[in-house]
């Protein structure tokens, strides 16, 4: 057995989130800018070497993998990533799984489903079309929701993760609510973060900090605390009126760093050890310098030693401190 992936503070690292394309088929404003400029695919890890990368982790002790974008669904081939990283399954992995925005899940839901992935997350924002289009600015809500109904047929369980923006969705929380409630779907509300420059979109005007939510909530719900857990940042609460799980991801509020046991590998093969912070290291170049693991392994443990404590975002004073200037869709959620 390989000795288990254990950083500076004693967290045991045993989820990992890939990001396969930083491309994606919407531009959501919290996400990315309008006209972005995506990388050449030359500077991608192919999906060769996202197997060989996620293979060594999975040796190492991870126990999920996440597969991120941009939207992941988009990348070229990607069927045959999950094809081959199910071999793991019951062999050190216990979870593949994917977040996406839904828009091409209706084609490859069951193709999904037959590569063992029994759980997704679909980014979901508002269940107003015209506002829905605002958000994303080339999505469509239909396609999104027919996406979410053909995952479901085939037996998977939905998570929607809803970003709560402020004068945006917050007016819409018990309908959002009620429709998770009506759908049977679980349903996760996250604090908007401070990644990449949005240019017009300015940060403070999004921000509604989900202890506001959840005060809301608790003014028509009664919020009972589970245990229950997936192995991500979520804090999940049952709503004894409804019997449903909802979940909170607070980055902000009360940020969830002395537990956290992932890491973050970007498209072209940069290992994020915190969301927060810019240190990376190069998992591209071992990848390519040897047909032997022993390099990349290496590589991943002297990274994972240098793991930081926790991120420095924070809104609290009407400024935006600790802003990563890369955008989400470049380290993959």
């Amino acid at each position: 057995m390989t000795a288990p992936l254990i950083d500076p503070f004693a967290r045991t690292i045993d989820y990992l989130r890939v990001s396969v394309t930083d491309r994606c088929d919407f531009r959501c404003t919290y996400c990315m800018s309008e006209h972005m400029t995506f990388l050449p695919k030359r500077d991608l890890l192919t999906l060769e070497e996202l197997d060989r990368m996620c293979s060594a982790f999975v040796r190492m002790g991870v126990r999920k993998l996440r597969i991120t974008g941009g939207e992941p669904l988009v990348r070229k081939g990607i069927l045959t990533f999950f094809d081959s990283m199910s071999r793991h399954l019951g062999d050190g992995l216990d979870e593949l799984t994917l977040t996406t925005n839904g828009s091409q899940l209706e084609r490859f839901a069951q193709p999904l489903w037959d590569a063992g992935v029994r759980r997704i997350n679909v980014s979901l924002d508002t269940l107003d079309p015209v506002k829905f289009k605002e958000i994303t600015r080339w999505g469509s809500l239909d396609k999104v929701l027919a996406g979410i109904r053909a995952a479901q047929s085939v037996g998977m369980r939905v998570k929607i993760n809803a970003v709560a923006l402020k004068n945006f969705n917050d007016v819409e929380l018990f309908d959002l609510l009620a429709w998770a409630a009506r759908e049977d779907l679980d349903l996760t509300f996250i604090e908007v973060m401070p990644m990449g420059d949005m240019g017009e979109v300015q940060r403070l005007d999004q921000y509604w900090p989900l202890r506001d939510l959840r005060a809301s909530l608790a003014e028509r719900f009664t919020l009972t605390e589970l245990a229950y857990k997936t192995g991500g940042p979520a804090r999940y609460f049952e709503v004894a009126e409804t019997g449903q799980r909802i979940g909170f991801i607070t980055p902000l509020t009360h940020n969830f760093c002395e537990s956290c046991n992932r890491v973050r590998v970007t498209c072209t093969g940069e290992l994020f050890m915190c969301l927060g912070q810019e240190d990376m290291a190069d998992l591209r170049a071992p990848l390519r310098a040897s047909e032997a693991d022993a390099g990349l392994e290496d590589a991943i443990r002297a990274a994972i030693a240098r793991k930081p404590k926790g991120h420095d975002f924070d809104y609290s004073r009407q400024d935006v401190a600790g802003q990563m200037s890369r955008h989400m869709s470049h380290t993959g959620g």
